[in-house]
């Protein structure tokens, strides 16, 4: 692996990190607001309050994805960082509901212009090589969720330390991966085409010209077949990894939660804790299913992980109710919650690697195509986020974990359909797409 793509994935453990610690601190500022000066903060709040990043992410994930094509990925990798900074520092100078709303709009457009020009800069350097692209995505999906569970680790320690000076701390770990991004990175990106300043469209006529080009990227059959699944399997992780999981099991008052083991009330730095040790073990089955790429098809992989998941909520169910048992019993339990997680964990390397193999097909719109990893992710989290909120006014954890089964075998559903052409993905441009070879994305 050459220095530049080992410094992106360095830059995106490193931007990961400030992203879930932010995310980790926050959920504790609103879940503890009324000691900074604020006010009790709802289930339902916390849920727009997530949903509100993954909105943004959605709607400015294309665009940036666009301009990764038209102008270069370097000017859009750099604006992450810058924008993540600026959202860390508001946020621990306010107790504003609504400023600290328009603080995760702001951490939205971060992972939004960094998530797509990540990306098509490691599509772009593995593009000749399945081996290198295999471990380049789960290195990725490395850095990404050791990077969130360091930073939620992190947070739980910070928070109960410093509380929310934190956030500024925070605020200068996004400067390192603007460092890194900026003088570790070497861009060698096709040239583009210098054209006539006489007779070029209007900025009307080219904006046209971009989301019809868009659109049709986006409605063709390699993109359809992949998308429900991905979509409803991110939406599934949202409602069982996420704020709302966080804010549930630091307790509750509700009539329901005296009957549910994990809602008795758990502190910042167990649940950290909790959460690290599985992330670390997803984290090793990344890396264990991003190596499997030439022996497994990614939709087995997929369909393994969404096999696993079901397993493990059932036992997680069963832990949350698992009043007296034997101190055996819940290590038995947990490692079966865990190997699950391990297995669920090639899901998201072998997703990646199929979308990676869709920009093989428009290799001039790598940026755009690479950019739906960020909107896929932000149609399933959106979706997953605003059930989860009143799945969890209705039942709490026992909610959550029944809407992410339900979820998990919608997910399995369009698997099929996916299976059934995954041979046909990274071919040719399809003919509904022309793409003549000189022509970029206009």
């Amino acid at each position: 692996m050459s220095r530049s793509l080992a410094s992106v994935i360095v830059g995106t453990f490193t931007l990961r990190f400030s992203t879930g610690l932010t995310g980790f601190l926050l959920v504790n500022y609103l879940a503890d607001l009324p000691e900074h000066g604020g006010r009790d903060v709802t289930s339902l709040e916390v849920a727009f309050i997530a949903i509100a990043f993954y909105l943004t992410e959605l709607l400015l994930s294309p665009a940036f994805g666009i301009l990764c094509d038209r102008i270069g990925i370097r000017p859009i990798m750099l604006l992450g960082p810058v924008f993540g900074a600026v959202a860390a520092v508001i946020t621990g100078l306010t107790t504003s509901i609504p400023l600290l709303l328009g603080t995760r709009l702001l951490e939205g457009a971060s992972t939004a212009a960094s998530v797509p020009a990540i990306l098509g800069f490691l599509a772009l350097a593995t593009s000749t090589d399945e081996g290198i692209r295999g471990r380049a995505m789960a290195r990725f999906e490395l850095a990404t969720l050791g990077g969130l569970a360091a930073g939620s680790v992190a947070g739980g320690v910070l928070w109960q330390l410093v509380g929310p000076i934190s956030f500024f701390l925070n605020a200068g770990i996004y400067g390192i991966s603007w460092y890194i991004y900026r003088y570790w990175v070497d861009y060698h990106e096709p040239a583009r085409e210098v054209r006539a300043t006489v007779g070029r469209p209007t900025l009307r006529e080219r904006a046209a010209r971009v989301i019809e080009r868009y659109r049709r990227l986006v409605t063709t059959s390699h993109v359809l077949l992949l998308a429900p699944t991905w979509i409803a399997l991110n939406a599934a992780i949202s409602t069982i990894a996420s704020f709302q999981i966080v804010f549930q099991l630091r307790g509750s008052d509700a009539p329901f939660a005296g009957d549910q083991l994990l809602m008795r009330g758990f502190s910042p730095v167990e649940i950290s804790l909790g959460l690290a040790v599985g992330m670390v073990v997803f984290i090793f089955g990344v890396l264990f299913w991003g190596a499997q790429f030439k022996r497994f098809r990614r939709t087995t992989i997929i369909g393994l992980g969404m096999l696993a998941a079901l397993v493990g909520i059932a036992v997680l169910f069963v832990v949350n109710h698992a009043f007296g048992a034997p101190l055996v019993a819940f290590v038995a339990l947990g490692l079966i919650a865990l190997a699950g997680v391990f297995v669920l964990a090639g899901a998201t390397p072998a997703a990646l690697g199929l979308l990676a193999d869709i920009s093989e097909s428009y290799r001039h719109d790598r940026g755009a195509i690479m950019g739906l990893y960020s909107v896929f992710l932000a149609l399933g989290q959106i979706v997953g986020q605003t059930l989860a909120g009143f799945a969890a006014e209705f039942r709490g954890i026992d909610g959550l974990l029944g809407l992410t089964f339900a979820l998990i075998v919608v997910a399995v559903v369009p698997l099929y359909s996916l299976r059934l052409f995954e041979h046909q993905i990274g071919g040719e441009t399809p003919a509904d797409v022309p793409h003549p070879p000189e022509t970029p994305l206009d």
